[in-house]
């Protein structure tokens, strides 16, 4: 299938503060210089707070690795599980529409889906509250028909039921997820065979089922209210302390530990906040700041190439405005391209010093103007 971008975009798109907060975290997860690893499980979170991934959220996501455009959007449209269009504000449905749901019944379902909602998928319904996709195997062959709603699966459907399901969501109800045929989960449809004593004090539904009921969420998208992602680490300072960990271990067991080759001293982890200490003396260093003039710096975010972790690496080697990065010479964007630590190269690769020209003289860069 060819998968484009929406032609309607949104002019910008920024994360909540939780979702800021959750985004880099995520990131320290990952090794200085790896953290376009990343970029699967922050698409995926700009997606739930939209509902959708727009160019401008694919864009930000970029910037804030430290990667080039095209690689975000590679990503984006490689995975199914992205979505480049609008999709309904109440819910997305999917349907699975590979061989045992289709023989079982998966083509009343999309017409139901074609009757109700739209009459081709990826289109909103009049209301804005639904939208509807044919997917490949979920992996329910069992139950099937089946289909996807938000994080759950509805199984063993048939029309009326499906029809009972969409109407309820309608109406601000949360149907019961699971099999809509009364099955526990996915036992013989004529009743349990094996392992029938003992039961009689079990869950009235499986622990999928029962997990979805306790959290009532359901169709709720993630919004930042959950439990948040804990890093340990980003408190020290450092990433994982993973090799450390290894180290000690292997200085207990070992009745000789080697010392450290001189070549490959270890570096003692940097905190966040202290200022990035040069890492090579090739070319010059430009004149900085101590802080921004005037206590307001500059967005460098409106410089293309720079996001929020490359704008606060700049910040720490005392690079705040505009006119700053405008008027560095050959010699010192050599010495601040080998000096951006996981990002070395970019000043030259994405024309810093020609955007913050513009901008510093009161202009705006066609980056800057859709940002």
């Amino acid at each position: 299938m060819l998968r484009r971008l929406h032609p309607v975009q949104p002019e910008s798109f920024a994360y909540t503060p939780a979702n800021l907060a959750w985004a880099e975290a995520q990131i320290t997860k990952f090794p200085e210089g790896r953290q376009a690893s990343a970029i699967i499980p922050l698409l995926w979170r700009a997606q739930e707070q939209e509902g959708w991934l727009s160019r401008p959220a694919i864009e930000y996501v970029a910037d804030m690795l430290g990667m080039a455009h095209i690689r975000a959007l590679e990503v984006a449209t490689f995975y199914f599980m992205f979505q480049l269009q609008p999709v309904g504000s109440v819910a997305n449905v999917q349907i699975c529409g590979t061989t045992t749901c289709m023989i079982c019944g998966a083509e009343d379902l999309i017409s139901i889906c074609r009757e109700k909602i739209a009459p081709t998928p990826h289109t909103l319904s009049e209301d804005g509250k639904f939208s509807w996709e044919e997917v490949e195997c979920l992996g329910a062959c069992t139950n099937a028909p089946m289909v996807q709603i938000g994080k759950d699966f509805y199984e063993d459907l048939t029309a009326e039921s499906f029809v009972a399901i969409l109407d309820a969501l309608a109406s601000g109800e949360v149907p019961t997820p699971g099999p809509q045929n009364g099955r526990y989960g996915c036992e013989p449809l004529g009743g349990t065979v094996v392992l029938t004593e003992g039961n009689e004090n079990a869950a009235p539904h499986n622990a999928s089922v029962s997990l979805a009921l306790a959290q009532g969420d359901t169709v709720k998208r993630i919004d930042g209210t959950e439990v948040p992602l804990l890093t340990p680490w980003a408190d020290r300072g450092g990433r994982p302390a993973v090799s450390a960990a290894t180290a000690d271990a292997t200085v207990a067991e070992a009745p000789a530990p080697k010392p450290a080759p001189a070549a490959k001293p270890a570096p003692a982890p940097k905190a966040k906040a202290a200022p990035a200490e040069p890492v090579v003396t090739e070319g010059t260093r430009p004149q900085a700041l101590d802080a921004p003039r005037d206590g307001a710096a500059d967005d460098l975010k409106k410089i293309k190439g720079i996001g929020p972790k490359l704008e606060q690496l700049c910040n720490s080697l005392g690079f705040y405005h505009f006119d700053q990065i405008a008027a560095w010479t050959a010699d010192e964007i050599a010495w601040v391209d080998q000096n951006l630590e996981g990002f070395k190269g970019r000043v030259t690769r994405d024309e810093w010093v020609a955007q913050a020209k513009i901008l510093a003289g009161g202009g705006e860069t066609e980056f800057s103007a859709r940002n």
